[in-house]
């Protein structure tokens, strides 16, 4: 299993962010950039529900022995990555529905979420929104069982409480003057 950058140090990755094309990295690259910034050591992987089946299933398999504990599936077209990785690993599985489809990534959305009794997939937003939001889902998990990324994800709450209290003195004081 590939290694992965976190936080300056060389860390076996805990999560995988796996997609189904190079075209899904634009949006994926959202996920790693939350958990490079909380720390989370991940890997991220191109592989095909469709044109690489085995080696889709052989990583899902081998992703616990490996030291995973969660796994990211970007879910476009038909959305079958995500299932592939819940239907061969016991680990959880986050879907991130892609835009750019049939639908604009609604079908990626109803596919992923959809899933049959007994393999779940949680399932975020479409596209960047989602992509962010599975890497915190992510840093959640692991989380309950990490105090030091607990505080980690506290403080990204804390910076985005922040933005929200900044953007609204702007905006209310831009309102008074009117």
């Amino acid at each position: 299993m590939a290694r992965a950058k976190s936080g300056g140090a060389r860390c076996a990755p805990v999560v995988a962010v796996v997609m189904g094309s190079d075209s899904d990295w634009p949006v994926m690259k959202e996920t790693a950039l939350i958990l490079k910034k909380l720390q989370v050591p991940f890997t991220t992987r191109v592989l095909s529900a469709h044109r690489t089946p085995e080696e889709a299933g052989d990583f899902a398999r081998k992703a616990e022995k490996g030291g995973l504990k969660v796994l990211i599936a970007a879910a476009g077209g038909a959305a079958h990555l995500a299932g592939v990785m819940a239907s061969s690993s016991a680990l959880p599985v986050i879907g991130v529905p892609m835009e750019g489809w049939a639908l604009s990534g609604l079908d990626a959305l109803l596919s992923t979420v959809q899933m049959p009794g007994g393999v779940p997939v949680a399932t975020v937003a479409i596209g960047k929104p989602g992509a962010r939001n599975a890497a915190i889902l992510a840093a959640e998990i692991l989380a309950l069982s990490d105090k030091a990324l607990a505080g980690r994800l506290a403080a990204l709450r804390a910076e985005a409480r922040l933005v929200v209290a900044v953007a609204d003195k702007k905006v209310s004081e831009e309102g008074r003057s009117l």
